[in-house]
């Protein structure tokens, strides 16, 4: 009589051999018909008009091997504007917002801004007021809230003011105000070998806590505007301390300076939307590769903002008149993107 023993493992044998022969025939099969794997599609949150083909094009067109376009890895070089470019700009800027907040928040310990011009415009929700001011009272408003401190406790007071803010015209917290367009164009340019950079007249600082988190782009990829830093020593701990006095404002014609100095290499890929990335297009294309620019224009009214020649806020004018003949491409929002932020149904 057979050992009952005997027949459990005989079966168990039985068991791991039949597994072994299907996973060779698996691994086999593999090989001999591989799976067809389907790609997901570019953009999809771009409608299939001519701004999509002309971005899908030209990336095609680097990143092919012996083609006539084609750029090297380490050329591949893609600069993006933050403001109206990335996230909304509008009512104003984001950085404006912390401003007014901060403001309001030190105010008790300046009884003198009751009197002082921008400070009484801002504590009277007078924002026609701080505009009136211009640049000079601006620089005042930066310099007074962002100063005095360490760049670790502006960093901590950045973070939080993200984490608790909301937009005041969607009720969403401000980093729920980037443009899911935008950032799929980043990733699809990651995606094929491109480095990804912004180039922005906002402050550094105020957007290096928050780029990675939003964009995928780490702080030491991001150029901004920065007001002057020093190393000190408290208490024999080293710190940087931020003082009341602007170092650079990379804007305008600052910009093709900012990319110059901290990236070293000349782009081929330019996203702006107004008037203050001119030059930044102009550099980007007027190098030997005879690079792209793109200009988001804002014509969306109903899901953002419809807005160029006669805003405060990325004032797009300039730029809108030489696109054509400069073969700049103008994103219309309103008619390439089917979908603008990532809470639109």
């Amino acid at each position: 009589m057979t050992n009952k023993q005997d027949i459990r493992s005989d079966d168990i044998r039985s068991i791991v051999c039949a597994s072994i022969l299907v996973a060779l025939v698996l691994v086999l099969a593999s090989a001999f018909f591989p799976r067809k794997v389907f790609a997901q599609p570019a953009l999809p949150s771009w409608n299939d008009t001519a701004a999509k083909s002309r971005i899908v094009d030209f990336v095609k067109a680097t990143t092919t091997e012996g083609g006539e376009g084609y750029v090297a890895p380490e050329d591949r070089i893609a600069v993006f504007d933050n403001d109206g470019t990335l996230w909304s700009e509008q009512p104003y800027y984001f950085q404006l917002g912390f401003v007014l907040d901060r403001v309001k928040a030190l105010a008790p310990q300046h009884p003198e801004w009751k009197e002082k011009e921008p400070f009484k415009s801002v504590l009277s929700g007078d924002l026609a007021g701080v505009a009136k001011s211009g640049e000079l009272g601006l620089v005042d408003l930066v310099t007074s809230t962002h100063a005095g401190m360490t760049t670790d406790d502006f960093n901590r007071l950045v973070t939080d003011w993200f984490a608790t803010a909301r937009h005041p015209k969607t009720g969403k917290p401000f980093e729920e105000m980037t443009f899911v367009p935008m950032v799929e164009l980043l990733q699809y340019l990651r995606a094929n070998g491109f480095k990804t950079f912004i180039v922005s007249g906002g402050g550094i600082e105020f957007m290096r806590p928050v780029t990675e988190k939003l964009y995928g782009i780490p702080p030491e990829q991001v150029i901004g505007s920065t007001i002057t830093t020093q190393y000190a020593l408290v208490d024999d701990v080293p710190s940087l301390r931020r003082l009341p006095k602007i170092d650079f404002i990379d804007d305008g014609a600052g910009k093709p300076v900012g990319i110059n100095q901290f990236i070293g290499r000349r782009p081929i890929f330019v996203a702006g939307n107004s008037d203050g990335d001119y030059e930044m297009a102009r550099w980007t294309t007027g190098g030997k590769h005879h690079g792209f620019a793109m200009f988001v224009h804002h014509t969306d009214d109903v899901r953002e903002y419809a807005y160029d020649r006669k805003s405060p806020f990325g004032r797009l004018d300039k730029a809108l008149d030489e696109a054509a003949r400069r073969n700049w491409l103008v994103v219309d929002m309103k008619a390439d993107w089917n979908r603008v932020y990532a809470f639109d149904k």
